[in-house]
């Protein structure tokens, strides 16, 4: 019989942070489990996240700003702290769980110092700077990459690669068929580059696919994410270019655009490379150069070391390289499936069950029996037909 236990997870206000604790949350709620979930204000108002869990909204201020900057940050932490703390008392977590971002600190703080069992989970190949701070006081490391920069030599026994939660939506997309792409057929693309940095994927995709043959241009589908400022420009030149394209700031249907798309060209988020790889879909990946630590560099190279996607820096990001890139994929036979399939072998699409698995083994009674290993980071996943790709 499965014991009914309360989990608290603490994440940062942003979608790469959000996401992955959403995930866990209705891993957690369907197996009977009660969360709550601490953040800040921006985490708060994101739609559609969390039903049915109980949201708190914690101070947390930035390091930043200099010595009062500083003093400013701390005396919200210690103030984020005694909230926890004080939840803790009445909602009494077997485990708290941070996703990284500064709201997590001051609940893994009072969480450790209440000596509940805690957790840390890492979305990116760096290890985040609120991680690597509490990393030597937690009880497990979460990763979603084989190799994590800044992860000291000391940590690696509690680490354990289990990947980046992903939609139900997305994780549908893993057993159907990379669609279907005759030498004449219509080529479905689709570019996102979420909130931050989208402008230089406005300015150099257009551009690009104009130099493209002019029997592949007229193949071409495109739907395109683009900031506002942006969009008016972009679909202009889709215009001149004849070139059919769906323009939207926002992709509320993207697992459905995800799913009918040969090709993807976007940013090399988290998030982003989670999906594509829980899908099996080919990109084109630009790592947002102002990332955190240039986390989105290390992202991009597992997969592109399989061979599911390719990476261009945004210095190197001019419309004659991403033609070039464009051609070799979409116009050698068979170079896309493959590259499908490459994609689908780095996806973790289990991530979320495994993630919950240890949660519950974190606790005094564990659940289950034996708590999980880490896994091992060479092991090869099997694709579709059984055969490491």
């Amino acid at each position: 019989m499965r014991i009914v236990r309360h989990f608290v997870l603490a994440a940062g206000g942003t979608g790469g942070h959000m996401i992955p604790a959403h995930a866990l949350a209705g891993e957690l709620m369907s197996r009977g489990h009660h969360v709550a979930l601490i953040t800040d204000e921006r985490g708060a108002r994101i739609p559609g996240l969390f039903d049915g869990a109980q949201t708190h909204v914690l101070p947390a201020g930035r390091l930043a700003g200099g010595p009062m900057g500083w003093f400013k940050a701390g005396r919200s932490i210690l103030a984020g702290r005694a909230m926890a703390a004080r939840l803790y008392e009445t909602f009494e977590p077997s485990a708290v769980i941070g996703f990284g971002g500064y709201p997590a600190l001051p609940a893994l703080l009072a969480a450790t110092s209440a000596k509940i069992p805690t957790a840390v989970h890492e979305q990116n190949a760096v290890l985040g700077r609120v991680n690597r701070f509490l990393a030597g006081r937690v009880d497990a490391i979460v990763t979603a990459y084989p190799d994590i920069q800044r992860l000291k030599d000391g940590w690696r026994h509690k680490t354990h690669l289990l990947g980046n939660p992903v939609r139900d939506e997305v994780l549908a997309l893993r057993d159907q068929p990379f669609p279907a792409l005759s030498e004449d057929g219509i080529f479905r693309l689709l570019v996102t580059g979420g909130s931050q940095g989208a402008t230089i994927l406005s300015d150099v995709v257009p551009e690009a696919l104009g130099l493209l043959p002019l029997n592949f241009r007229r193949r071409l589908q495109v739907t395109q994410q683009c900031r506002v400022e942006d969009i008016d420009r972009v679909r202009a030149t889709y215009a001149d270019l004849g070139i059919p394209a769906d323009l939207a700031t926002y992709l509320p249907d993207l697992p459905e655009r995800l799913g009918w798309a040969h090709l993807v060209i976007a940013r090399a988020g988290a998030s982003t490379i989670a999906e594509l790889t829980a899908a099996g879909r080919p990109a084109i990946l630009v790592p947002l150069p102002s990332a955190t630590d240039n986390h989105q560099t290390y992202n991009v190279r597992e997969m592109v070391d399989a061979g599911g996607a390719r990476a261009i820096q945004q210095s190197a990001f001019t419309p004659v390289e991403l033609a070039k890139q464009m051609q070799k994929l979409a116009l050698e036979p068979g170079a896309l499936a493959n590259a499908a399939k490459r994609a689908w072998n780095c996806g973790r699409p289990n991530a979320a069950r495994d993630l919950a698995d240890l949660v519950e083994n974190l606790g005094p009674q564990p659940v289950g029996g034996e708590p999980i290993r880490m896994r091992p980071a060479q092991a090869p996943v099997m694709g579709r037909q059984g055969a490491v790709a």
